[in-house]
């Protein structure tokens, strides 16, 4: 597993934008941002293999953007035009090992503290 720490405010009104960072104590083989909001499942925001361009859920396409500095072992998510719907829990995530996967759930074995993001209207 890796340490990661989330960094960033979370209080913000619609049409707003907000940014997220993650450090992770370590190389990992793949980042990602996940949420989850009150009675919902975790779902998967946007992820990304070291070195490769990100995947994003078809709900923050377009609007988000996640980016790594390798040499840094950091990853920051910056979110436009924030909706209430996006209103959630923030993780960071990454996978060292097996299976190597960061697009889901089951793939991630270290987590970020989490990070509450509101949206008013």
């Amino acid at each position: 597993q890796v340490q990661l720490v989330e960094s960033g405010v979370g209080s913000v009104q619609a049409g707003w934008s907000l940014r997220l960072s993650c450090a992770a104590s370590r190389g990992t083989y793949c980042m990602g941002w996940f949420r989850q909001a009150p009675v919902l499942e975790r779902e998967r925001v946007a992820s990304m293999r070291t070195g490769r361009s990100p995947v994003y859920s078809d709900s923050v396409k377009g609007r988000f953007t996640t980016s790594q500095d390798r040499a840094k072992n950091t990853v920051d998510l910056k979110m436009n035009s924030l909706q209430p719907e996006d209103t959630a829990m923030y993780y960071c995530a990454a996978a060292v090992g097996w299976p190597y996967d960061c697009s889901v759930v089951a793939g991630i074995d270290s987590w970020g503290q989490g990070t509450q993001v509101t949206v008013s209207s």
